[in-house]
């Protein structure tokens, strides 16, 4: 008699850059997606259906995460009991020890939770450098994990003034990237944090006298709509350039249009990161059957 698959959600990280983003791709498209390798990493647990990874959060080519979350069915062969949680994680790691991807932990679930649709909230950072008049200034160290906006200089204060005006809930179409799915999807989002404060930088103690500045721009949400994030961020180093006004951004909103937004206006991928997903701590345990 084969066993019912058991089911789990596993928080799992990755340095975005050499990927075409966190979905799966085809054979004859010319990335490969961070799913791509989870799945083949996961087939090695000699499952008796083959392991799907339900994505909670879509991140795009070169985009990081810290933390993002998945749900996976595991089906084994008869007479062999559900993974425990550790044993998943290490079985996991271990066929992924060459891709720059590791599970950081896991939970056994219920089988109609979903890692996308269960999820309470999403939250972004992007990391900016200041100081660098051209990226050739750049520390080695910090390239592909962060912006340095041309002219080295942004007025902050101005930035976190335009920041308040995302917060809420509002029609974000003039800052989303129109994509097949656009048509389908509603663009009212609710921003529960918008804020902007200063960081470090990798190994930055050891050239403090370059006087270079990091700075985080922090976005939670439920969700966010294609690209919103890198839009917002770019709008808003925008205002810190001096080309939009405060009060702009304000504007950009009430427009609902996603052409409104000036040329260029969106931030590159390689200093975005998907912090984390939130769940209620209740979904993430449930009730083991008899003999597991």
């Amino acid at each position: 008699m084969v066993s019912p698959p058991a089911r789990y959600l596993v928080f799992f990280q990755y340095f975005g850059t050499k990927y075409s983003g966190v979905m799966e791709t085809s054979a004859n498209q010319s990335g490969i997606g961070v799913q791509n390798c989870l799945e083949k990493a996961a087939q090695n647990l000699k499952p008796v259906v083959p392991i799907k990874f339900h994505i909670s959060s879509r991140t795009d080519s070169g985009v990081h995460a810290l933390c993002n979350t998945a749900h996976l069915d595991i089906q084994r062969a008869p007479g062999k009991p559900a993974f425990q949680e550790r044993e998943l994680i290490r079985g996991l790691n271990h066929h992924l020890k060459s891709e720059p991807i590791r599970i950081l932990s896991a939970y056994r679930v219920t089988s109609d939770f979903h890692a996308r649709f269960s999820a309470l909230s999403r939250t972004y950072i992007y990391r900016l450098l200041l100081g660098c008049a051209r990226w050739s200034e750049v520390p080695v160290f910090e390239r592909d994990l962060c912006w340095a906006p041309p002219g080295g200089y942004l007025d902050v204060p101005a930035m976190q003034d335009a920041a308040r005006f995302l917060l809420g809930t509002h029609d974000f179409s003039t800052f989303r990237s129109l994509n097949s799915e656009t048509p389908f999807q509603s663009p009212i989002r609710t921003i529960l944090q918008a804020e902007i404060q200063p960081s470090s930088g990798f190994l930055a103690h050891h050239y403090e006298s370059r006087g270079l500045e990091f700075w985080e721009l922090k976005f939670r949400s439920k969700s966010f709509l294609y690209r919103q994030v890198r839009r917002m961020v770019g709008a808003l180093v925008a205002v810190g350039q001096g080309k939009l006004t405060p009060h702009q951004i304000k504007e950009l909103l009430e427009l609902r249009d996603a052409r409104a937004l000036p040329p260029h206006a969106m931030a590159p991928p390689a200093g975005l990161f998907l912090k984390c997903v939130e769940y209620d701590e209740a979904d993430l345990h449930t009730t083991r059957a008899p003999g597991e």
